[in-house]
């Protein structure tokens, strides 16, 4: 029999858990499209710069007529690491969607490495080996390192699985080292401030491990381990250090989501009584300001009060009474701190599926059978099994939890915590079973397997489950808008599908990246051609997929502060599930649409109970809508059928008069459909008095198709966003206008006036 020591080596556990780790995340490799929707946009840009040959800011494909500025989104790090990812592999004939796809596997498999050598310090081979590997198979985690689905958070939890291994390889040397071994925290402030250039919202790093150290403290506290207090005040003093790096690298690369040139970072800081100066963050400032001297001040009584106070029970009752001290001077001395929270509520009302409360759901695909295990970790905390360690990550777990209950998408953020805790607490219960008879330490030992193996084969399955969004047709569609339309052309689409219009149409969508209650409106019918003319759209796309999420429209367009809708939108799409004996059965969740074809067409609908049939019957094959005269009628709604594409939407009145509807079942003047794939993308050309760019050696020209304005209005910005022109010219009766020289700036933002309407806008590079 193999002696149990030997089953987890460093070695051969180590290659096993990044074998794993390697595999289940390249698994979504094999699909020819990027998971999601944001990764299509930092494509774009990369694709964009390279082409460039720099990194420049004001980026005119997105977010249209007005331009997207790079320094208000991410860090540079996010787009720089998958291009030097690509620079490097290049000789081996790698493209730069290939490196873009594989460069979340290269960071997530590498934060699996770093937790291991880390846990292995912190513990024993086993307990390393099991933590490891329920990371790998955590499907919260593999979600966000997979191949083909590129998010910066990635980063955020690779750079602490960095500073946690130099707080570990300092925490394990040799204490006769002295001071020298302190040097190995300089890697967690190194670490702190590197995570600063790769996620806007990369700042949960430094609460972690601020409360590492505090946590540590407390241990150290309890244990009568006074050595630890001094490691405890210098990882909380390395993250100091981390927020100095972070504010310097900034300025090179880009603030966060806090800076001082976003809306919610200058919002927070007034509302916090803080001023920018030198630190440009209001996070930054917040955590050398408050949090670090908050928490010196509390080691530091911890360490009078330990020379003082020797019994457990009692170091306890004062650990209790100095938490809620320390509460009451946040709350009554710092009250405004609170407003730190309102990130958490940005979108609030909003229906993203990250952003909404987490559901056990959302838990159980992302941890499986981890999660159930997950609270054994406490066993260490008997007072005969505790090691400063279970303290130390005790910063890790309690954040993480809290995370977890507040956004669906810190699944991933949480994954370490939820593997650490399963991973020990598993070999904590195989421990204790090996003191009882050997029928338990059978069922403890088979449970080994057993639960990393449940875990393995629900990641697995999700993981195959997981599918792209884009498709061919998506393709086709946004492809013939690049090669049929304008480089200045702005197009409006659903804000999902934003990103794809910027890569593969490399035109500016109205809406992307995030929700935009305005295109839902306009959707709606609540705003109309007018609007979008006035923001120079010239290509509106509706497609099937808008059906399927015309809940989300109407939610997005309620989140407007300056519109209440009153009006009851009830659509729903129902795939045909039936034709038997000439008869069309459509349904979907209770709800069915029985239709029989002919000269005049018979239509029951069972919505809820009630059997009723539509006013109207619309009817589209071979890409050609007609409407159907229908046997009987009882009810205001109305019914569209698909034939190419085997669907229905049915519909009450006010549904049917919305715009998204009426483009897609019966388009009029202002509209002309241009391209149609007969009932999954359709797009429609917004005619209205539009601005063509043309380019010439030396020149820029603008051509004026139905040269109706009269006015011209041209702005100038340089790279950085600074305006640097702005004046008006009389185009009246001209059919093209040279751009003067004395026109300043790289970007060009114009817009088309008919006397003081404007009739058309848009945004280009000048180069």
């Amino acid at each position: 029999m193999i002696k149990e020591e030997r089953l987890f080596t460093p070695k051969s556990g180590f290659i096993l858990v990044i074998a794993i780790a390697t595999i289940m995340r390249l698994i979504p490799l094999r699909f020819r499209y990027l998971l999601g929707y944001d990764p299509y946009f930092h494509l774009a840009y990369i694709e964009e710069a390279l082409k460039a040959g720099e990194w420049f800011n004001f980026f005119t494909l997105a977010s249209g007529p007005w331009g997207f500025q790079i320094k208000t989104f991410h860090p540079l790090g996010l787009w720089m690491t998958p291009t030097y990812i690509y620079k490097l592999l290049s000789i081996f004939g790698i493209s730069i969607q290939t490196a873009f796809k594989i460069t979340p596997v290269i960071f997530g498999v590498l934060t699996i490495a770093f937790f291991y050598l880390a846990f292995l310090k912190f513990y024993d081979e086993k307990r390393a080996f099991f933590a490891s590997l329920f990371l790998a198979l955590s499907f919260g985690h593999i979600f966000r390192s997979m191949a083909n689905y590129y998010r910066g958070d990635n980063y955020m939890l690779f750079w602490y699985s960095v500073a946690l291994l130099g707080v570990a390889y300092a925490f394990s040397m040799d204490r006769r080292l002295g001071y020298k071994r302190f040097v190995f925290y300089l890697v967690p402030a190194f670490a702190n401030g590197l995570a600063s250039i790769f996620w806007q919202a990369y700042y949960p790093i430094f609460i972690f491990l601020l409360l590492n150290g505090v946590f540590l403290a407390i241990g150290s506290f309890l244990l009568d381990r006074k050595e630890y207090l001094l490691d405890s005040s210098v990882i909380v003093l390395s993250t100091a250090l981390g927020a100095i790096i972070a504010n310097y690298l900034g300025g090179k690369f880009g603030y966060g989501m806090l800076g001082y040139n976003r809306e919610l970072g200058k919002s927070i800081a007034s509302e916090l009584g803080i001023e920018f100066g030198i630190i440009k963050d209001s996070y930054l400032l917040v955590h050398l300001y408050y949090l670090v001297p908050i928490s010196l001040v509390f080691l530091a009584v911890l360490f009078l009060l330990s020379r003082f106070v020797k019994d457990r029970k009692a170091k306890i009752e004062v650990l209790v009474g100095l938490g809620g001290i320390v509460l009451l001077v946040l709350l009554l001395k710092f009250p405004s701190l609170k407003e730190l929270s309102r990130v958490f509520g940005m979108f609030e009302g909003v229906p993203i599926m990250e952003t909404r409360h987490t559901s056990f759901q959302d838990v159980w695909n992302a941890f499986s059978a981890s999660i159930f295990l997950s609270p054994l970790f406490f066993l260490r905390f008997h007072p005969k099994r505790a090691k400063m360690g279970d303290f130390l990550f005790l910063g890790l777990i309690i954040p993480s939890l809290y995370m977890l209950s507040t956004w669906a998408r810190f699944v991933s953020i949480a994954s370490p915590a939820i593997a650490l805790m399963a991973g020990v607490g598993i070999v904590e219960v195989h421990g204790f079973a090996t003191l009882k008879s050997k029928k338990v330490f059978a069922v403890v030992l088979a449970s080994l397997v057993l639960f990393p193996g449940v875990s393995g084969v629900l990641a697995l399955k999700n993981t195959l489950d997981t599918k792209p969004f884009m498709n061919e047709k998506w393709e086709r569609a946004l492809t013939w808008i690049k090669e049929n339309s304008n480089e200045n052309d702005i197009v409006l689409v659903w804000w999902d599908y934003g990103s794809w219009v910027t890569y593969y149409a490399r035109r500016a969508p109205v809406a992307e990246i995030a929700p935009n209650p305005d295109v839902a409106l306009y959707y709606l019918g609540e705003k109309d051609e007018n609007w979008a003319i006035s923001l120079g759209v010239d290509y509106v796309l509706v497609s099937y997929y808008d059906f399927v999420k015309f809940d989300a429209i109407i939610k997005t367009a309620n989140a407007h502060p300056n519109y209440n809708l009153s009006k009851k939108y009830g659509l729903i799409v129902l795939p045909l599930t039936s034709s038997y004996g000439g008869v069309l059965t459509f349904e979907r969740n209770g709800y069915r649409v029985v239709v029989k074809p002919g000269d005049v067409w018979k239509v029951q609908a069972n919505m809820g109970g009630s059997v009723i049939s539509p006013r109207e019957l619309y009817v589209e094959y071979k890409g050609k809508v007609t409407k159907q005269n229908v046997s009987y009628s009882n009810t205001n709604t109305y019914l569209y059928i698909n034939l190419d594409y085997m669907y229905a939407i049915f519909m009450n009145q006010e549904a049917f008069n919305t715009t998204i509807v009426k483009l897609f079942i019966n388009a009029s003047e202002p509209y002309e459909l241009v391209y149609s794939d007969g009932g999954l993308i359709k797009v429609f050309k917004l005619k209205h008095p539009n601005v063509k760019i043309g380019r010439t050696e030396n020149n820029i020209i603008f051509i004026f198709n139905n040269a109706t304005g009269t006015k011209l209005k041209v702005w100038g910005f340089l790279d950085n966003g600074t305006k640097v022109f702005e004046k008006e010219y009389s185009v009246e009766n001209k059919a093209e206008f040279e751009l003067p020289q004395e026109v300043k700036g790289e970007v060009i933002r114009y817009a088309y006036l008919e006397k003081e309407k404007v009739v058309d806008m848009g945004i280009f590079r000048r180069d």
